[in-house]
């Protein structure tokens, strides 16, 4: 399984010279450069074109893998206790195999501009889209597991070419849409310590090669792990991040929702919801992360099939997984069918779902703790995710909110589900900020 990437690069001190369309447009971009092989690349801090084409016989193999799946007998309750049903599986794996086709994702993605650019002996792949309009605000976007770049395709012409889309000029983003080391088209460590704190190294970086002297970043998932680092770090360029899945759990709760806990009184509605979704998941939704925090080598039936790694995957949080096997009988979900394929085949093509997994292993912090973030935070609380954080915890956890909504839709996908609401919150939380740029 691989990719083609393109030999040309961009020279750092060649690229100052370009414009600011110019860098928009991959072909116009490097078609005067003269190309530097990896070594110089590794060396010069050089950034890469990068095209994604995904050889015939690896969609062949796919199929073959697809119609060779051994199923497991069904499951004897009749929800998802057990974990993923087989009707689902059964569904995704029988369109997977007849009907979707990956080439329609691979133009997608290579209707963007793409690259890749050495940090820390990794190769780190990201899509890079300037806006349609001056004084853009640059924001960095992390996606999480299960999720990759393509959770965040949707939100790249709303976001970068905003009057196109019912908005104004004046809230315009350059975006930068990094995929984490092990996962999509990045490299694959081969050392120990690529934890959420070395990929906020890293996309510091990553910011500043690319000229950027102002920006703010977004997160959810691990994409809110390694957002946060990135606030802790606090470099000058830094103005403020969003996170929709925010870590504000108080320590009183926290030591609550262990064995043998018992709830605090006198909390608040939105507490006690927010108490009642934690304690679901520690209790029915953790499997999948203490594998992969364990033992993410072990994992050699995710490599092996499809239909295991599919599986693998739907079972991340209830929520998310009820509201997928809706889509494969045939509901109108914020997902269709070909989102999810599209993202669980990435993982496949890569076969990415094991390095991956060691970011589960490398990571030692704890998912929900407030990490003391002291620059300017915006919140988006869409009510499907794993836990809705309340405006008190927010406010404790971070000193300088700026921004707290409570959406009426979405859930731990949010900008891949509900990309309309998910860039109305962009715009309005980070409108405070511009005035820095």
């Amino acid at each position: 399984m691989s990719t083609q990437i393109t030999t040309d690069v961009l020279n750092p001190d060649r690229r100052q010279l370009l414009g600011h369309a110019a860098m928009g447009a991959v072909a116009a971009s490097v078609a005067s450069l003269l190309p530097l092989d990896r070594a110089q690349a590794a060396t010069s801090g050089a950034i890469r074109p990068f095209r994604v084409e995904i050889p015939e016989e690896d969609l062949l193999d796919l199929r073959r893998r697809l119609a060779a799946t051994r199923w497991p007998d069904r499951e004897i309750v009749t929800d998802q206790s057990q974990g993923v049903q087989l009707t689902t599986v059964q569904q995704l794996v029988r369109y997977w195999q007849t009907d979707y086709d990956w080439r329609k994702m691979e133009a997608r993605l290579n209707a963007l501009p793409q690259f890749v650019t050495e940090i820390d002996g990794v190769d780190i792949h990201f899509i890079h889209v300037r806006a349609k309009h001056e004084n853009a605000l640059p924001m960095i976007v992390t996606h999480g597991w299960p999720g990759s770049i393509i959770e965040q395709m949707k939100i790249v012409g709303p976001l970068t070419d905003p009057t196109a889309h019912g908005a104004k000029a004046s809230d315009a983003f350059d975006l930068v849409i990094p995929s984490l080391p092990g996962h999509g088209f990045s490299g694959k460590p081969a050392t120990l310590g690529w934890d959420p704190q070395r990929v906020a190294r890293a996309w510091v970086v990553l910011m500043k090669r690319l000229g950027y002297t102002r920006y703010v970043a977004q997160g959810g998932d691990w994409g809110d792990a390694v957002t946060e680092q990135m606030a802790l770090l606090a470099p000058p360029e830094l103005l403020g991040i969003h996170t929709n899945m925010p870590a504000t759990v108080p320590d009183e709760i926290a030591k609550a929702l262990q064995p043998g806990g018992s709830r605090p009184s006198g909390l608040s509605a939105d507490e006690n919801h927010a108490y009642d979704q934690l304690d679901d998941f520690y209790k029915h939704g953790l499997g999948y992360a203490i594998e992969m925090s364990n033992r993410p080598q072990t994992l050699y039936g995710l490599v092996d099939s499809p239909a295991g790694l599919a599986s693998w995957m739907l079972d991340h949080d209830a929520r998310s997984t009820a509201m997928i096997a809706r889509v494969f009988d045939g509901k109108t979900e914020g997902l269709s069918r070909d989102d999810v394929i599209d993202n669980v085949a990435l993982y496949w093509l890569t076969n990415t779902a094991v390095s991956s997994a060691r970011l589960y292993w490398e990571n030692k912090l704890v998912f929900f703790e407030p990490k003391n973030v002291q620059i300017p935070v915006a919140v988006s609380v869409f009510p499907d995710e794993i836990y809705a954080a309340p405006r008190s915890w927010a406010e404790k956890a971070y000193p300088k909110l700026i921004h707290y909504n409570r959406l009426d839709k979405g859930g731990h996908f949010a900008a891949w589900e509900q990309p309309a609401l998910f860039c109305a919150e962009m715009r309005t939380a980070f409108r405070p900020l511009r005035q820095s740029i």
